[in-house]
């Protein structure tokens, strides 16, 4: 991602969570997303130890991975108008080069455990709560040899 791509990832992020997450939060949740997929909040990440990735195609965005410190997926969102497409699956596969441990993990918002158990992941835990916002630990093994194929 460069920095002049954050507002439309912040936009994505943004459309796709009112679609799928949002109703199911108390407003809390809603305002510490919104804080948190701010493009300025973007551009404070890209200066620490995240990588994020996106999916463009015909200079249109089309989703975005974020992986902080090497092992926690922060963030993953499709458009919802290119979801089903591939756009996940690659955004996922380009994601896993940057793996730096054994161990990937990833706070699922409950509307995408699903996706994340296509991936592999399994549930690391109970459900839980932060600062309105609800999610299932999950973690995937990521298999060393895999990635230097």
């Amino acid at each position: 991602m460069r920095e002049k791509d954050a507002e439309y990832i912040s936009m994505i992020c943004m459309r796709s969570f009112e679609t799928s997450i949002a109703s199911s939060l108390p407003c809390e949740g809603v305002l510490t997303f919104t804080k948190i997929a701010k493009t300025s909040a973007f551009l404070e990440r890209m200066q620490q130890d995240n990588i994020i990735l996106v999916a463009v195609d015909n200079h249109q965005f089309l989703g975005v991975i974020e992986l902080k410190a090497g092992h926690h997926i922060a963030m993953f969102f499709v458009d919802p108008d290119f979801q089903n497409k591939g756009v996940g699956r690659a955004l996922f596969s380009a994601i896993l080069s940057h793996v730096r441990t054994d161990i990937l993990t990833v706070s699922a918002s409950l509307s995408s455990i699903d996706i994340y158990k296509k991936y592999g992941f399994e549930y690391a835990g109970e459900v839980g709560e932060s600062v309105g916002l609800v999610y299932q630990p999950m973690e995937l093994e990521v298999f060393r040899s895999e990635l230097l194929t």
